[in-house]
């Protein structure tokens, strides 16, 4: 496979061979005619040809790093803009709008899963396999009593479970977002070659937080 100066350095080659009149391919003198031979065209040609050549001697294209993200935080200020709900909200809900209040768009942003884990480590939720073993969630009594509620809805493909979060517990989140910012700078926890990737998606019913099984 060419590497990539042996692709630039082809590509000079073409340019400068219809810079100069000529079927790159074919080596033939094209005819004056030719729009390649307007004086415009072959001057751009000639141009581009030396900003390649340019590129060529320092190396090739310079790939620009990405920025490194910085770990989530937000100022008191700035969680004093969340828009406590009356109405109970979904945890996707809540995430998105703290990672609304960022201002640092190089911020790493809040995960799901960083609340709920605190929850779980707190006692206010707790992890459970649906019938088709999927990994889902239910309140404690102790969550119950935090506000954390489920909901019993119909959509589409039938019944379905929800979890909400009245204001008390958005307001129990957000007094305990030092703890989840920790949380959302842990690592992932390593997978063997035996183990399949624990992944995370969203369920588009529920607004629930689903894991593949193990």
């Amino acid at each position: 496979m060419a590497t990539e100066l042996e692709i630039m350095l082809h590509a000079k080659t073409y340019l400068d061979k219809l810079a100069n009149g000529m079927n790159p391919l074919t080596d033939e003198v094209l005819p004056e005619a030719d729009v390649v031979n307007q004086v415009r065209i072959s001057r751009c040609l000639f141009f581009v040809s030396d900003v390649l050549r340019q590129v060529i001697e320092k190396g090739g294209l310079k790939k620009t790093p990405k920025a490194t993200k910085v770990p989530f935080e937000l100022t008191e200020e700035q969680l004093n803009r969340f828009p406590l709900s009356e109405q109970p909200l979904y945890i996707s809900a809540i995430t998105e709008m703290i990672n609304s209040l960022i201002e640092n768009e190089n911020m790493r942003r809040l995960s799901h899963r960083s609340i709920t884990t605190l929850l779980e480590r707190e006692g206010y939720l707790v992890q459970y396999r649906d019938y088709q073993g999927k990994t889902k969630r239910e309140p404690t009594d102790r969550g119950l009593g935090l506000g954390i509620s489920t909901e019993e809805r119909t959509g589409p493909h039938g019944n379905y479970k929800v979890i909400l979060y009245d204001r008390k517990a958005q307001q129990f989140i957000l007094d305990h977002m030092n703890q989840i910012a920790q949380i959302n700078q842990m690592p992932k926890k390593p997978q063997n070659d035996a183990t399949p990737e624990r992944t995370e998606t969203i369920d588009p019913e529920t607004g629930e937080i689903l894991y593949n099984s193990f």
